[in-house]
Order: structure tokens, then sequence, then C-alpha cells
């Protein structure tokens, strides 16, 4: 009869289990000295070897031969415990076997001494499923078992165990499994089972394992039914992540404020049976995608996808603002959570595809962050490069249309003036000059970006501050009174410097803005409304 593969290659020696070292080599080191615990606790994520090492220790302290504490898989023991023939091995499934009597009839049976083994084991998986009573009537007997009884619960679930079960067990915590232990493992079941499967391929099931062999192995078995490669591409149909540039399509329609395009794109997806509930959920999963892609250096590792499915996510995330992706992400998650509770499906989808298209609509913090920072985008287009901020000028230019005669007047002594290049300009000069000045320096957020990168703690500080431009010299506004000792320290400083030289092409030399000037330059409104939501993200 045909075997899955996940029971086909399920480990039958702490040797063979994979990315779980440190709990088989403790057992290994337990069982070869002798120093057996009455109770033990496996606990992890599901498909990590939990119920594997379980079977293999209660093989390994029954076998008639062990080595190196490892059950040999030969004797009659050993073969017996593998059939399930053998009736000292019980495995009991907590989730069904959850009650007070299924547990009273546990005990009652441990003070049965074992048929054929030397100890009689208690498999009981999904432990937490059991009642609040169940536990009460296990605890008396996981403490002090008889000595030829030894219990192995399993859990995924452990923090719904009770102190009381907890501290009775010797516990052993399994670990997600890495892609590349999985991937090897994956090449090993194909070399044997004749399958030509590729490295892209192995490593793509490994990704989408999340860490569990088991699952790994099953689509690695659903794969198994091809009779050619199986790469990438074909492991991507199978399992259902291919052909998803819907996803693409609708998000840019709402980058693009496309309403229309991204109704009429719901309506035929849901003309096709597509699950609105499902279509949510992968929306969450594309932008937390460019989420990752937008702050990562290498997202390829945190990402299940194809190599040119990747190359996509990268293009469009250039074309995003991670405030715009965070925003677009909570309204999603909102309406999944919506969708959960019973609303119309498709009536909820609509709605969030008209706030993502048009931001302006929607009240909510994120939602003014996002305008907030598309003005910051556009102001920042205006003074970008080489263009100089200058005060204006309207006062000297309309001096001349003021009375023709009284100019005249005035300028009789700049001849003189003009032979000493030592003295100031005429304070008769109502035009005030940029160094009197405070001009917001609009790529601070940029600047401030950089520094988290060189200098995490004073970026730290400098959250929610500002910047202002005064002649030659950037003064920084904050309210962290421990701003100005920290810029005095030589290293903080240059960091400032470097990261404003980086985002701005300019060298500028810094300074603290004052209590007196800072409420000067609160004139500015877009300013106060940026000051504004930063005191209500923080409070």
């Amino acid at each position: 009869m045909y075997q899955v593969f996940y029971r086909k290659w399920r480990p039958k020696a702490f040797s063979e289990v994979v990315g779980q070292p440190h709990v088989t080599a403790t057992l290994q080191n337990a069982l070869q000295s002798g120093r057996l615990s009455h109770a033990y606790l496996f606990t992890g994520s599901r498909g990590t070897g939990k119920t594997s090492c379980a079977k293999i220790l209660s093989k390994a302290v029954n076998c008639l031969h062990p080595v190196d504490g490892n059950p040999c898989n030969e004797c009659e023991i050993c073969k017996g415990i593998d059939s399930g023939s053998l009736t000292d091995i019980i495995e009991i499934d907590a989730a069904s076997n959850n009650g007070v009597d299924n547990i009273r009839d546990l005990r009652e049976e441990t003070n049965f001494t074992p048929v054929r083994a030397k100890y009689r084991v208690y498999i009981i998986d999904e432990v937490h499923m059991l009642s609040t009573g169940a536990f009460n009537a296990l605890l008396k007997t996981l403490e002090e078992p008889p000595s030829y009884v030894i219990f192995i619960l399993a859990t995924t679930e452990v923090h719904k165990l009770p102190q009381t079960i907890l501290s009775r067990c010797q516990r052993f915590d399994f670990k997600r499994i890495m892609p590349e232990d999985i991937a090897k493992r994956l090449m090993f079941v194909a070399e044997n089972e004749g399958l030509q499967l590729t490295d892209d391929g192995a490593n793509l099931i490994a990704r989408i394992a999340d860490g569990a062999l088991r699952d790994a192995l099953s689509i690695l078995d659903r794969c198994a039914g091809t009779e050619g490669q199986i790469d990438a591409e074909y492991v991507s149909e199978a399992v259902g992540i291919a052909n998803r540039s819907y996803l693409f399509d609708l998000s840019d329609c709402f980058r693009n404020g496309d309403t229309p395009g991204a109704l009429e794109l719901i309506n035929t997806l849901h003309n096709n049976s597509c699950d609105m509930e499902r279509l949510c959920s992968e929306l969450i999963n594309h932008f937390r995608n460019l989420m990752i892609v937008k702050t990562v250096k290498d997202p390829a590792p945190l990402i299940i996808c194809t190599a040119d499915e990747l190359e996509r996510l990268k293009k469009q995330a250039n074309s995003y603002k991670l405030e715009d992706i965070l925003y677009s992400l909570s309204v999603v998650e909102e309406t999944y959570s919506k969708i959960k509770r019973g609303l119309n499906q498709k009536i909820e989808t609509e709605m969030a595809a008209v706030e993502l298209c048009s931001p302006s609509l929607c009240k909510s913090n994120d939602a003014l962050l996002s305008r907030i920072s598309a003005i910051e985008a556009k102001i920042n287009s205006i003074f970008s490069g080489d263009v100089k901020i200058t005060p204006e000028k309207k006062n000297t230019d309309e001096k001349p249309n003021e009375s023709p005669a009284a100019p005249a007047k005035n300028k009789e002594p700049e001849p003189a003036k003009q032979t000493e290049p030592e003295e100031k300009p005429p304070v008769s000069d109502p035009a005030p000059k940029p160094q009197d000045e405070n001009i917001p320096f609009m790529q601070w957020t940029e600047a401030l970006e950089e520094l988290r990168q060189t200098d995490m703690p004073l970026a730290a500080i400098l959250q929610g501050s500002r910047a202002f431009v005064r002649g030659e010299f950037v003064l920084i506004s904050s309210r962290n009174s421990t701003l100005e000792q920290f810029i005095r320290v030589g290293s903080h400083s240059s960091a400032v410097k470097a990261a404003i030289m980086k985002v701005s092409g300019k060298k500028y030399r810094l300074g603290i803005l004052k209590s007196e000037e800072e409420a000067k330059s609160n004139k500015d409104p877009l300013t106060g409304l940026i000051n504004k939501v930063n005191k209500f993200n923080q409070s």
C-alpha cells in the first residue's frame, strides 16, 4: 500500500532527525548515562519532529541492543513499536480524548506492568486540549508514576498548559527547521524516490513550508506526479502561488488613485468565484512583502515567491512610499476583520478599495500621515537640487514706485561706501538677508532615515524633531533635553552632518534652535500640522 512521504521517511533514530540537534544530543546523552526522566514535554510548531522524537525515545528506552543512545531498529521490540503491535507503547490524541474519564482510565492502566517491554510509555499528543478536570486528574500520576511508566507530552501551544503540569516535566523546545536543512532533506528523499528535484525547487518548497519538514514532504509528494523536473515554476503552480498578477494590478490602482479600475478588477475576480476573504488575505501578504522589500536589504529569505515575482515586488516597492504601504496594510487588515465578522464581503472589499484610492476620504491617523507624506514629497521635489530659497523682496520692488525722487536722495552716499569693502551693507536696505531667516529643511526626514543606519541612539533622540536652514547652519529643534549633550560629541555631530550632506548634497554646520526662534518658525502651517500628528502618535 502506498505511503505518503512524511510517513514513509519519518526518522527512526535520533541521528535522522533534522534541525533539532539541541534536543537529540541531550536525549542521547541521557539514554547513554541512564538518567531518564519520568515525564517529558516536547513543545514547538507543527512538523518539527515532536511526535517522531517521542516514538524514537519510546524505542530507545526499550531497545534490546541500543547503539550510542539510538534504537537498533532491528530487535523485536523496535519492530513491534514501528508496526504498532506492541501494546506497551500507547499513543493518545488529547483532542478527542480530553475528558476526565479518559485520564482516569489511563491512570488505572498504569497499575499494570509492561507485557513485553521494559517501560510502558504514554505519548499524549496535543496535550493542551485536555480539560481542566483532566489535567487535575493527571497531576498525581504525572508527578509520581510507577517506576516502569514514562510520559511523553507533545503540544504546539505550551502557553495553554497549567504551571502544575509544566513543573512536573522535563521540557524540550523544538525550533522551526531552517530552510537549508529542509532543502537538503528534500534532495535526499527525491534522490531515493527517483524524482528530478532542482535546487531552486527544493529551496522554494523549504521556504513555503515555513520551518515544518512534514509540510515540505507533503508538498514534494504533491509534486511527485510529474514526469519532468520539479523546479521552482512547477512548485509555484502546484501550491497555487503562481499567476498572482492581479495583486500587482490592484495595488497599482490603489497607488494611482484609479477607483474605477480597482472596482472593475474586484468585480471580475468576484465573478470568477474569487473569495473576497481570501483576496484580502492575499493583499495583506502582498503589502507585507512590499514592506519587507522596502525596509530590508536582502528580502529574498523573508519572502515566499519566485525570482521573477521578487523582481516585480522590488519594482513596485520603489514606486510606493513606506507610509502608503503601512496605510494600505492597515486598511486591508481592518477590512479582513470586518469580513470575518460576517459582513458583506464584496461591499466591504469595494469600500476598502475606494478608501485606498482616495485617502482624503479617510479621517484616520494613518491616512493623514500618508497625505502629509505626499505633500512633503511634492515640496521636496520643488526644493531639491540647487534651487535656493530666498526671502521675498516686495519692499525693495515697491520702493521705486513710491517716489521717484526719494531713491536718488537715499543713494547719494552709496558711491563713497562702495570704495570701502570692509563696511557692512547699508542699514537702510529693507530686504531681509537669508542668514536672518529660518527656512524649513525639507530633507530632514530623509536625513533621519540615513542617521538610523549609522547612529541609532541619536536617531531615536531626534524622533519628532525638526530642522531649519539659516545660512550655512542647519538648526535642530527638539523637545528632548539630552540632544544638546549628544550633539556635542564629535562622533554624533559628524554622523548628523554626513546624513545631511548625503540627502542635500551640501555641507552645513550644526546648531540648536532656541525656543524664541522656534516660535517664529512655527508660522509654517504644514509644520504645525506635522507637529500635532507627531504629538498625537506619541500620546
